[in-house]
């Protein structure tokens, strides 16, 4: 019998190296997909034990994600979970700041690529009655920002094509959530932009939130979480 297939867009060196080690030792074979294969090199490391193929795509380019994720079912058979962890940079600026090309930018990173990806992957999750749909997200989705509008106006559009996914599609077998990341993550990057300031006690641990994407993933359907949010125990909470 041919293993499982979860795929990943967006598998860089954090919360992508933790989701693609959870499912790789949970039996899954694992479809990496991002713009470099450089870029996903600590998922694949991570996922050694069982089959690891990388497909290029850039998730600003909704016909580029179409085709990986077409070639993976075909290399590796149907895909049984498909995660949707890209994200834009957290980039500061005021509202009438934002420039068209970086608001059109956030916007087909945040939603028409987390669109093409579903897509792409909820037709035969539909006809054969089970598969799970998981998008990385953040508290960002839930207000807006005087700082960092463009991440929160991503974030939004993001949760709104969940939702929508989830009414229109939970019906047919297939698991679709939004996970709200109310929190950093403990990844080599923020201890580098906190450098001394770093304290692992106010981070979230990105195994730890991969247990919690498996667990969604694992749910019952007479008992499924559209919604989840995580935040470290430390985390003040900003809504």
């Amino acid at each position: 019998m041919p293993q499982p297939v979860c795929a990943i867009v967006g598998a860089g060196e954090g919360l992508g190296r933790s989701l693609a080690a959870k499912f790789a030792g949970e039996g899954y074979d694992i479809a990496l997909v991002s713009r470099t294969k450089k870029g996903s090199s600590a998922a694949a490391e991570a996922a050694s034990a069982v089959k690891v193929n990388f497909y290029e795509a850039d998730a600003t380019q909704p016909a580029t994600v179409e085709q990986a994720l077409a070639k993976a079912a075909e290399d590796m058979g149907e895909i049984d979970v498909l995660i949707y962890n890209a994200r834009g940079n957290f980039t500061r600026c005021e509202p009438l700041d934002m420039t068209y090309e970086a608001l059109e930018n956030i916007y087909r990173l945040e939603v028409v690529g987390a669109f093409a990806a579903a897509k792409s992957v909820l037709p035969a999750m539909r006809q054969r009655g089970h598969g799970s749909v998981l998008f990385s997200s953040a508290t960002a989705a839930l207000r807006g920002s005087a700082n960092h509008p463009l991440y929160a106006i991503g974030k939004f559009g993001l949760r709104a094509l969940s939702q929508s996914l989830a009414k229109a599609y939970s019906k047919d077998g297939v698991h679709i959530v939004h996970v709200r990341l109310d929190c950093d993550l403990d990844m080599p990057l923020m201890r580098e932009l906190y450098g001394d300031n770093f304290d692992a006690d106010k981070m979230a641990n990105t195994d730890d939130v991969a247990e919690a994407y498996w667990w969604a993933h694992q749910q019952p359907k007479s008992a499924w979480s559209n919604e989840i949010e995580l935040r470290p125990y430390t985390e003040t909470w900003t809504y």
